[in-house]
């Protein structure tokens, strides 16, 4: 097929490689990429949630308190980097058509600083903090990436299950690695200086950076690749920002679910930031103890994630979140004040079965309303709203740590994200959202092959 001819905008700019239509991948090429999943899957397990928030901590910071301070903030540095760079970031790669080579590059950044946290020693909290933001931020930028790929793979009818599907493997890479890392911790290798803990970073970089490789191999950019000057990109970015902004009245359906999305996913980045630390401090649990926790925890979320995927296409996204956030607030209560361990590991379970589900429903619910190319800026609205949440949760969890050294109580403040995400979520009208990106993207966008318009943020 011959490229279509494109008017020039600037001698700096061009346009290459033909448009592929909208959802017509095969299993293999969904399977590729929902396989990415399973290998950035050990970063979040590994790193953020089970072993070393709670190393750092533990170990590396002075005090537990100290350190569960310290690691609130790093959460929200990271968060607020990503949430203030990734509608910006996501713009230049729909305009550019190069979101896999951005995905590239953030997964490399990420893997090689994740191998860096196992020189990480106690005593030196400063530098786990500059390696644990940079890691972070990258690691939410190549979601980015990897998210707008979505809507472009699968079509409206099946985008709960492919979803799911995703989510599902990135569980099952995180229980893989749960098993590597509780024998490395347990087993296989000697706890001097703390080698068994921080080998686990090792071998959340070497998951990530293997299994991330079919992505590349076989999943296909579907979006006109752009050559143009760097200078051009930001431009070309920043004005589609600023033009969704200007059309939100258009977009009502994505902001009331981003706004929704930014309230409930405060009381998830709680659970994953600070699941090992609560059950260390709580529960008095050791590393090989929270590594069963987690493997319990991502098979449940495995599961859900899987289940909800079918579920979410015939009962719809809206009324699949709203499901789980009923079950997270009452699971999440049950778990702040259970009485003894095994009325902990009950909420646990409940927790993990609907994790996965409202994860995967928001980002299939959000592909359903996205149009085309506009993949990449939304999912980075999509990151905006996540991490801009990821700001108030751990605030709140740090704040009632310190104001009153209790843990369970700092845990049971997060059902009010919950409750309130819901009501939120009320307002969302998803038929009308889907009806919306069905639209605009049967109009085709405007500035089409590279004219000016393109150029000004279209």
């Amino acid at each position: 097929m011959a490229l279509p001819p494109a008017a020039p905008v600037g001698s700096s700019q061009r346009t290459t490689r033909t448009r592929l239509p909208r959802g017509t991948a095969g299993g293999g090429e969904i399977t590729a990429w929902a396989t990415y999943d399973f290998a950035s899957n050990a970063f979040n397990t590994l790193v953020i949630t089970f072993i070393f928030s709670r190393y750092f901590q533990s170990v590396v910071a002075p005090d537990e308190v100290t350190g569960t301070l310290w690691w609130t903030r790093a959460v929200n540095i990271s968060a607020i980097t990503v949430a203030l760079c990734m509608p910006i970031m996501g713009a230049i790669a729909d305009f550019s058509g190069r979101k896999k080579p951005l995905l590239g590059w953030t997964t490399a950044g990420t893997v090689l600083l994740c191998a860096s946290l196992y020189f990480i020693r106690p005593g030196m909290m400063v530098e786990a903090l500059i390696l644990f933001v940079a890691a972070n931020i990258l690691f939410e930028a190549a979601a980015v990436f990897y998210n707008g790929f979505l809507p472009e793979l699968a079509s409206p009818r099946k985008m709960g299950r492919v979803s799911g599907f995703g989510w599902a493997l990135g569980y099952a890479g995180g229980l893989l690695c749960l098993i590597l890392a509780l024998g490395m911790v347990r087993l296989w290798l000697p706890e001097t200086d703390g080698i068994n803990i921080r080998a686990t970073n090792l071998l959340a970089a070497a998951w990530y950076l293997v299994f991330a490789l079919p992505f590349f191999l076989f999943v296909r950019e579907r979006q006109r690749r752009r050559s143009a000057s760097l200078t051009m990109y930001v431009a070309a970015g920043f004005r589609r920002v600023g033009r969704t902004f200007r059309e939100l009245r258009t977009y009502r359906e994505v902001a009331k679910l981003l706004l929704a999305r930014l309230v409930y996913n405060d009381g998830l980045v709680v659970i994953f930031s600070f699941a090992a630390i609560y059950v260390g401090s709580v529960y008095g649990m050791d590393f090989g103890e929270i590594l069963v926790l987690g493997i319990a925890l991502n098979v449940a979320a495995g599961i859900g994630a899987l289940t909800f995927g079918f579920v979410n296409d015939r009962i719809g996204g809206k009324r699949t979140i709203a499901i789980t956030l009923v079950v997270l607030a009452g699971a999440t209560l049950l778990g702040a004040w259970a009485p003894d361990i095994r009325t902990f590991w009950v909420a646990a379970m409940l927790v993990g079965l609907m994790v996965g589900p409202n994860q995967s429903a928001s980002r299939a619910m959000l592909a359903t309303f996205t149009p085309d190319r506009k993949q990449g800026e939304f999912f980075g609205f999509f990151a905006f709203s996540g991490k801009l949440a990821s700001v108030a949760g751990p605030l709140m969890y740090g704040a009632v740590v310190a104001a009153t050294g209790s843990f369970r109580l700092a845990m049971g403040s997060i059902v009010l994200f919950f409750i309130a995400g819901f009501v939120l979520l009320m307002f969302v009208d998803e038929e009308r959202g889907i009806q919306m990106a069905v639209r605009l993207s049967a109009e085709g966008p405007r500035g089409e092959g590279g004219t000016a318009g393109d150029l000004d943020g279209t």
